[in-house]
């Protein structure tokens, strides 16, 4: 999107699993979503503040934001003249391959136990990478600064996820995590919500309570969040809007273009097109 004080741009690299983005908002406010991959940012300009994991953190100028896949957030600006910031999206498995490569003994993938880490050297790596896929550097140059970022990313992660806070105790995982497995694989389905009490074996606000304490999202919020990731697969792909919003589950067009501006601050033709 562009105007006066929105603006928005993507930029993708073939055959890597790795986005970048650059923004600049005042008003505009992210509603709760998730990617399925690695999300960091480094905030350029004023104030990003933002819920994610049960609280508020807010990411001021030189700050990083670190977000694991699949985890529920928002975003809006903090101050009154708004924020500027720059993303870089990266797959788990780019992820894994590169720390298989430059570290061999690293267990498992990072998890960040904080989204606002405060490290000038992370900072300067992250913005790295982020020029050079901007700028449309050599693949070589991509891939050493990509090193670089992971490696760098890496120190400051752990290998343990940090749980969401279940404050009443009450949550039934395994049942919710019966009812995201339906979501899952069924997210193009129109499943009622008593279909999905029944595959969790609760009722329909245990569920809806239990889902949210679990993951951050209500279900219908979570089923919307997975038809946009399907939607930007295929966008990315080359598929036309009309196509990709019937193939991910939306009821049209417009109503996936007004779901994916609002969630990722870019059309459905402009983020094809990056």
């Amino acid at each position: 999107m562009t105007s006066s004080g929105e603006r928005a741009a993507y930029w993708r690299v073939p055959g890597l699993a790795l986005e970048a983005m650059d923004a600049r908002f005042e008003q505009y406010a992210y509603p709760m979503h998730s990617h399925d991959t690695y999300s960091f940012g480094v905030t350029d300009d004023g104030a990003q503040s933002f819920v994610c994991r049960g609280g508020r953190h807010v990411s001021a100028a030189g700050l990083v934001m670190a977000f694991n896949p699949d985890e529920p957030h928002d975003g809006q600006s903090a101050v009154h003249q708004g924020y500027r910031y720059r993303m870089l999206h990266l797959g788990e498995d780019l992820v894994r391959k590169v720390l298989a490569d430059a570290a061999p003994g690293t267990a498992g993938l990072p998890l960040f136990g904080t989204p606002v880490v405060d490290n000038p050297a992370l900072a300067r790596a992250v913005g790295h990478l982020h020029t050079a896929v901007t700028k449309n550097a050599p693949r070589l140059a991509v891939e050493e600064r990509l090193t670089a970022a992971v490696l760098a990313l890496s120190r400051h992660a752990s290998t343990r996820p940090a749980p969401l806070p279940d404050r009443q105790g009450r949550v039934g995982l395994e049942a919710m995590a019966r009812a995201r497995n339906l979501l899952r694989q069924r997210f193009v389905d129109n499943i009622s919500a008593d279909e999905l009490a029944r595959t969790a074996g609760c009722s329909r606000f245990t569920l809806y309570r239990g889902f949210r304490a679990a993951y951050g999202f209500a279900p219908s919020e979570y089923q919307r969040d997975l038809r946009l990731r399907r939607a930007r697969a295929l966008l990315a792909e080359g598929m036309a809007p009309a196509t990709a919003a019937a193939e991910a589950g939306f009821a049209d067009q417009a109503h996936l273009t007004r779901w994916f501006t609002r969630t990722y601050g870019v059309t459905p033709a402009a983020y094809r097109a990056a």
